[in-house]
């Protein structure tokens, strides 16, 4: 696998997902004992990979630089959204020092309880479900005005739900009374009534800067101490989001997207599904560097 977890002086590593890599502190010495894991930690060290996952396959080769630019829109995004809490433990990284071979891509974060859902919003209609409205005028089983076409905008943001499958098996789509079931009442309208609230405000952030911000989705966990929802993993990165060129959109080129649609398009045009997907093309890789770049520029003017 393309970006396999490193070895980091003073950190060990603990776990690897799609994308990235958890690390713990190593032990000072070695008679202080066996190192932190991640149910007593303090501390945790994530690293973005240059990985690419698409359909729940990490595929080949990865995307030089993703773990970067991914990270640094991570960053940008939680000071913008500063009136929610967030994992982050040094957002600049001044009193601790990041390694310096991932520098560039790790963000030094408090562990927390995680809530096994992934939280989708949904502002258009697009993808899979499009697919479920054209068939039932649904979308996760949310009923839709009739007339919609594929890339419209929906009359209010949607709140959809997935059951967060363990690693090497499929997301699910779930009912909000299926998240109660999971998660109490009271966590499943807060993680709810918080995600509409971050895509309202990133949206308007986004389309002020010429980006249509189509979906997207938050994982969130209890803080250890207080039980306060916090925002953690990325937040609203090409990865984890769906956007659009606004002037694109208006224009009927609702495909220029910022994100890595261009591989999910090529993987499905390539590959039926069935065994170990094909590598990617040369030429697919440097054309969704270049978009996770462009889409950087275009939010942050950097």
């Amino acid at each position: 696998m393309s970006g396999d977890a490193v070895e980091l002086e003073q950190w060990v590593h603990a776990y690897s997902g799609k994308v990235r890599d958890l690390y713990v502190p190593a032990p000072i010495t070695d008679s202080v004992g066996d190192a932190a894991t991640l149910d007593d930690t303090e501390h945790l060290l994530v690293v973005a990979s240059d990985r690419v996952s698409a359909f729940d396959h990490v595929l080949e080769p990865g995307i030089p630089g993703k773990g970067a630019l991914l990270t640094q829109l991570s960053l940008w995004w939680f000071a913008l959204l500063e009136t929610v809490p967030n994992h982050l433990v040094d957002p600049t990284g001044a009193s601790v020092a990041l390694p310096a071979r991932v520098r560039d891509r790790a963000m030094l974060v408090k562990p927390l309880d995680m809530y096994p859902v992934e939280c989708v919003v949904r502002g258009y209609l697009v993808g899979s479900g499009w697919l479920e409205y054209r068939e039932h005028g649904t979308v996760c089983g949310i009923a839709l005005p009739e007339g919609l076409g594929d890339g419209d905008r929906l009359p209010e943001p949607i709140y959809t739900p997935a059951y967060k499958a363990p690693l090497g098996e499929h997301d699910e789509n779930i009912s909000f009374e299926r998240t109660v079931e999971l998660v109490g009442a009271e966590a499943a309208a807060a993680l709810r009534d918080t995600s509409l609230e971050v895509y309202r405000l990133a949206s308007g952030v986004a389309e002020a800067r010429g980006v249509i911000l189509a979906d997207t989705k938050f994982e969130f966990g209890a803080d250890r101490e207080t039980g306060e929802l916090t925002l953690g993993d990325e937040v609203l990165t090409s990865d984890s989001s769906r956007y659009w060129d606004a002037d694109a959109y208006r224009s009927g080129g609702r495909i220029e997207s910022f994100d890595k649609q261009i591989v999910r398009d090529w993987l499905s045009a390539n590959w039926d599904g069935e065994g170990t997907p094909p590598e990617l093309p040369a030429d697919i890789v440097a054309r969704t560097s270049a978009r996770y770049r462009e889409l950087i520029e275009r939010l942050t003017g950097a």
